[in-house]
């Protein structure tokens, strides 16, 4: 895992594209090459998006969904030339399943945490907490974590 600091010959402008300019327009990237794959994370997210950007990646590898084309432009942009809607799903909710599990969500439930107290404990983002709390129907049941939607961002 690395962030784009530790790539060598990354032009310093794109660096302060990436961390600076534009930082909110990715997250974690995966760049493989044979078996070998490496992971770089966006060094300005906090709190629990990290570890869920990180399993979001982890989880296109473990399933094998195949890498998403980038092209670089004459400028030296780059272009994301496919994007596979199905794929990024399937990741998700791998991604939520392995950060929070079922049994970790009954005990938030039973403990009665709010999702910031739960995001701490399980060292992920309150987003993520309230998805899978909805999308298990938890939410509905425990009353408490309906608030903001189990279709927004989790990583």
């Amino acid at each position: 895992m690395w962030d784009p600091g530790q790539i060598q010959g990354l032009d310093p402008k794109y660096l302060n594209v990436l961390i600076n300019e534009d930082a909110e327009s990715w997250s974690a990237v995966t760049i493989s090459s044979g078996s070998k794959a490496v992971i770089i994370l966006n060094p300005t997210h906090r709190g629990g998006r990290p570890a869920s950007d990180l399993m979001h990646e982890l989880s296109h590898i473990i399933i094998g969904h195949a890498p998403t084309r980038v092209d670089v432009s004459e400028n030296g942009l780059l272009i994301l030339h496919t994007f596979d809607r199905v794929q990024e799903e399937e990741a998700k909710w791998l991604c939520g399943c392995l950060l929070l599990p079922r049994p970790a969500l009954l005990l938030i439930c039973r403990l009665g945490l709010d999702p910031k107290a739960a995001a701490r404990k399980y060292g992920t983002s309150e987003q993520m907490v309230i998805f899978r709390l909805n999308v298990l129907g938890l939410a509905k049941r425990s009353g408490r974590f309906a608030r903001r939607g189990a279709s927004g961002r989790t990583h």
